[in-house]
């Protein structure tokens, strides 16, 4: 059973740029029933996501200081269990993938 995932509201923590997937995270997403909005809604207002403590304050400080800003989520029951969602350090794009695309 996936868990809930909470709605995030307010102003976005940082610039996402151009909003990308690759084949694999699409193909997923449809064949699975997923919206990546979700997903993107909580990497941009700093959920992010299955990371270590260390992970994410590295995600806090790249937030203040420029840097490229990583989330990880898990995605239950399915072949690949895992999502990436990378913003690069000059703002330009946010890109979903999958570990094995890296």
């Amino acid at each position: 059973m996936q868990n809930a995932v909470k709605k995030p509201v307010g102003v976005l923590k940082f610039k996402l740029g151009a909003v990308v997937m690759t084949r694999g995270v699409s193909e997923l997403m449809k064949e699975h029933g997923l919206e990546p909005i979700q997903y993107l809604r909580r990497h941009a207002h700093g959920d992010w996501g299955d990371l270590s403590d260390q992970d994410k304050a590295t995600n806090e400080d790249a937030v203040i200081h420029g840097g490229r800003i990583f989330s990880a989520y898990n995605l239950s029951d399915m072949p690949e269990s895992r999502l990436w969602v990378i913003t690069e350090a000059d703002r330009s794009v946010t890109t979903f993938l999958l570990p094995s695309e890296y």
